[in-house]
């Protein structure tokens, strides 16, 4: 039980470690034409409403089973 909620723990610093570096520093890695000032790691607005479709998701379907 404890190396499932470690594993849980790990992954949400990952992911809070990722979206504070994202929020204060550009990415290094684009380079070439295409290249923006200010890139970061993750989309955070597909990551978003990926979330949010999912909540959705989730719930129309516990909606579906608690009616059987």
């Amino acid at each position: 039980m404890r190396m499932f909620v470690g594993m849980i723990l790990g992954a949400l610093l990952l992911v809070a470690g990722v979206y504070i570096y994202d929020s204060m520093q550009t990415s290094s890695v684009a380079n070439g034409e295409v290249a923006q000032a200010n890139r970061t790691i993750v989309n955070w607005d597909v990551a978003q409403t990926d979330w949010e479709a999912l909540k959705a998701r989730v719930q129309r379907d516990w909606v579906k089973l608690s009616e059987k």
